[in-house]
């Protein structure tokens, strides 16, 4: 039974599911300039000789090559083979692949040159020197593993009673109190702590209920159809309603069996540094208070009713879940300017985005799925649309205090996460990082030890996937030993 209302919300009611699928019964960021991170890596060095392969880029123009090669020459560097493939970056350009026998102070020079003179791609270095010093001492600490997210949640850069002076509850005594209380139980959380189910009060829950009934009213016609499906489960499996406001205990335990995602109370805005790198190990990092009753449709701030109906449901859709987790992954370990141009995209895509379906514009973005009146907006025709390009979209203006300038729009999540991950393969990094579901830990990729040991886990899932393949061949018989 449906318990929100059937008869205001009819498409809210799920359809009877598999009892395989039963389950138990925040964007907070800051787009603002990010400061310059000083916590840095200390790697050591080595001065032995090691084969190292060089990837740089060129244009299509005579003499580029001979001239890039004259710098290898200049500081005595043996070459091995030497390979060039058209770039997948730029059509224009072609990638060189150079193998050189060096030592790590050659390595050191010529690299600096390279980059001076060509568009410089990256390199796969020897085991002797995994990695060069000048490469990864300005390299900014990030978490390697899950647990590692308690010390970023405790750099908050604003949160609790600390409330702007025309915040709706500034002069709410009863209200800051209450954020206060939110702000400590955050902070005292550690992973994998239960999150501490709130009783929330009649004016709480009389606010969301104003939130929800609006945005209902609207999301039939202006939600992506992912949205609805889930928001259907999210009224079954975690007492989505009216008349309740979830608790994220439930909630986190229902994403985590639909896409991997688990929900982490946070006290308030993180920097976009510390709030991406949440989304690289499948964490989202959501708020529990709930706005000022004064103003039920407004809030200067994310707070619970726009993480709860803004994000959760897309969060539970397998195909957005890696859209956001790659994001994550992209920003470790990036320059600050990289991880704002990553947080940038982030904020017209999962905050704002838009997409086409079955010939219609709908919403995915959770900063307008939480607001109707900018989901009207978005949606009325009036406002300006732009496909969305990463290497357009990172240059926009965020705005926070009124509607957006500019709306992206996608063809299919499937088509932004292609983008993104084309866009994230410009972020120079001297190493690549990749999510070990396992361990829930990142395996950092700087050398071919880390490199191999990758390569045999991927041999070993094509092993199973061939296997598989063989089975559909021969479903009666069975299959041989051969």
């Amino acid at each position: 039974m449906c318990s929100s209302s059937p008869g205001l919300y009819p498409w809210l009611c799920p359809p009877d599911i598999a009892s395989s699928h039963q389950l138990p019964t925040t964007s907070l960021v800051t787009f603002g300039k990010i400061e310059e991170n000083q916590d840095k890596r200390n790697i050591p060095t080595s001065s032995t000789r090691g084969v190292t392969t060089i990837m740089f880029s060129l244009k299509k123009e005579v003499g580029d090559l001979v001239k890039a090669l004259q710098l290898f020459q200049e500081k005595h560097v043996d070459l091995v083979p030497i390979e060039s493939h058209k770039s997948k970056r730029r059509d224009s350009d072609f990638e060189i692949f150079v193998n050189c026998d060096t030592d790590h102070e050659q390595l050191k020079e010529l690299t600096q040159l390279l980059r001076r003179h060509t568009d410089f791609v990256g390199m796969t270095p020897s085991d002797n020197f995994p990695l060069l010093e000048d490469d990864m001492a300005g390299v900014p600490w990030f978490p390697e593993k899950i647990s590692d997210l308690d010390l970023c949640v405790k750099r908050v850069l604003m949160y609790g009673s600390e409330l702007d002076a025309d915040h709706p509850g500034f002069k709410d005594n009863v209200y800051r109190r209450r954020r206060q209380y939110f702000a400590e139980l955050a902070m005292n959380y550690k992973h994998g702590d239960p999150i501490l189910r709130i009783d929330f009060t009649a004016e709480e829950v009389q606010t969301w209920g104003v939130v929800f009934r609006e945005l209902c009213k609207l999301y039939i016609s202006h939600a992506c159809k992912e949205y609805l499906e889930n928001l259907r489960l999210l009224v079954k499996y975690c007492n989505y309603s009216e008349e309740n406001i979830p608790q994220l205990e439930d909630v986190s335990h229902f994403l985590k069996e639909r896409s991997g995602f688990i929900i982490r109370p946070v006290a308030g805005y993180l920097s976009p540094r510390d709030f991406l790198a949440g989304l690289a190990f499948r964490v989202f990092h959501c708020t529990q208070y709930i706005r000022h009753s004064s103003e039920p449709l407004y809030t200067p701030e994310p707070d619970t009713c726009h993480e709860l109906l803004g994000h959760v449901p897309l969060l539970a859709e397998p195909s957005f879940a890696q859209f956001s987790q790659e994001i994550g992954l992209a920003s470790l370990g990036a320059s600050d300017d990289a991880v704002q141009k990553l947080a940038t995209c982030y904020f017209f895509t999962v905050e704002f985005g838009l997409c086409k379906q079955d010939g219609r514009l709908r919403a995915y973005g959770a900063g307008l799925l939480s607001s109707a009146s900018e989901l009207k907006h978005a949606l009325s025709g009036k406002a300006r649309l732009l496909p969305f390009d990463p290497t357009v979209t990172c240059n926009q203006e965020c705005i926070i205090t009124t509607f957006q300038d500019v709306y992206f729009v996608s063809e299919s999540f499937e088509e932004a996460k292609d983008k993104m991950r084309e866009f994230a393969k410009t972020i120079r990094r001297p190493f690549t990082v990749h999510y070990n579901a396992y361990t829930q830990s990142v395996d950092i990729l700087k050398d071919t030890n880390s490199i191999n040991s990758m390569v045999k886990d991927i041999r070993h899932e094509l092993d199973i996937v061939e296997d598989a393949l063989k089975r559909l061949r021969a479903p009666d018989t069975g299959v041989s030993g051969d």
